[in-house]
């Protein structure tokens, strides 16, 4: 694939950036993606500093390549994990779920690239106010925790690229290289995947998780708990509760005590696909196998650079 600003800018062969997922972003995901010419990204989101510490380390002896790490800004311990990637060296952040208002500078004294995702135009102009290196513009599509707009990807990048001038990564129900080639027409100079990865062979997921995903049809995943932050999830019997209670005016604490204590690690991590909540995007229902990293990577790469032939010849 042609070098751009998005390769450029973090190192990378293709401008393929594996979302930071949580529980399933592990540094045996992340390596693989790097090893095989894109960004991997550990997800913090899921990890107690310790923990992110741990993955860091195996990180570095897992690859060589470019890598880096998601954070939350929501993260109960924000500051303390800040300070503990200056600290460990990591070169690219990704932050979501907040403003990289604050962070920003501190990372950038750091020598670190900043990447924000955004879910509106707006929010993208605030990022370059904010002086980030780039933009990750998630269409509402994606999995678990998701934009208000309810805008999806293919309205909302044209609608970025309008109104920032950054590097800008596509994301949200992208897991091939045709979709690839469609955000790129729109305006994108990379893409950040994360379902397709979540449903590797390498991802962190359980079993269960993964084989509950590539059998999902469309439609079987939907937004809620706007209330409380909007999430896609997995229809399920968890699901099912969520629904009928929003759909009787539930508070968002009831809403909580319905999902109970760690309802995500409960259905990604440790595969309770009917009491726990299963966060997947929508392309899901196009994905039926669970592959290795490597031939992931190889079809996406493939398949971008056929799909381009083809519109070349049309």
């Amino acid at each position: 694939m042609e070098k751009n600003r998005i390769t450029e800018l973090f190192g990378i062969e293709h401008p393929i950036i594996q979302g930071g997922m949580v529980w399933c972003s592990g540094w045996r995901l992340a390596s693989a993606v790097s090893n095989a010419g894109g960004l991997g990204l550990l997800g913090a989101g899921s990890m107690h500093p310790e923990t992110l510490e741990e993955h860091i380390a195996k990180m570095r002896a897992a690859t060589d390549k470019p890598w880096g790490v998601n954070v939350p800004l929501m993260y109960p311990e924000i500051d303390r994990l800040m300070k503990l990637i200056v600290d460990s060296g990591v070169k690219i952040v990704f932050t979501s779920a907040g403003s990289p208002k604050k962070f920003t500078p501190m990372l950038h004294e750091a020598g670190i690239k900043v990447a924000h995702v955004v879910s509106s135009s707006k929010f993208a102009r605030k990022c370059e106010e904010a002086g980030v290196d780039a933009v990750v513009a998630e269409g509402f599509e994606a999995g678990g925790h998701n934009g208000r707009e309810e805008t999806t990807t293919m309205t909302l990048i044209p609608q970025v690229r309008r109104a920032t001038s950054l590097p800008l990564v596509a994301a949200g129900g992208i897991a091939s290289g045709e979709a690839m080639l469609a955000t790129m027409v729109l305006g994108a100079e990379g893409v950040q995947i994360g379902t397709l990865f979540a449903l590797t062979e390498e991802s962190s997921a359980a079993e269960a998780f993964k084989q509950r995903c590539v059998s999902l049809a469309e439609g079987d995943t939907m937004l809620c708990l706007k209330k409380i932050a909007p999430t896609r999830l997995v229809k399920n019997p968890l699901y099912d509760k969520v629904r009928e209670a929003e759909d009787n005016g539930a508070s968002a604490d009831e809403l909580r005590g319905i999902l109970g204590k760690a309802a995500s690690k409960r259905g990604i991590f440790e595969g309770d696909t009917d009491n726990g909540e299963l966060e997947i995007g929508q392309i899901a229902s196009a994905i039926r196998s669970v592959r290795p990293v490597a031939e992931v990577m190889e079809g996406l790469v493939k398949g971008f650079a056929k799909a381009k032939e083809r519109i070349m010849k049309s």
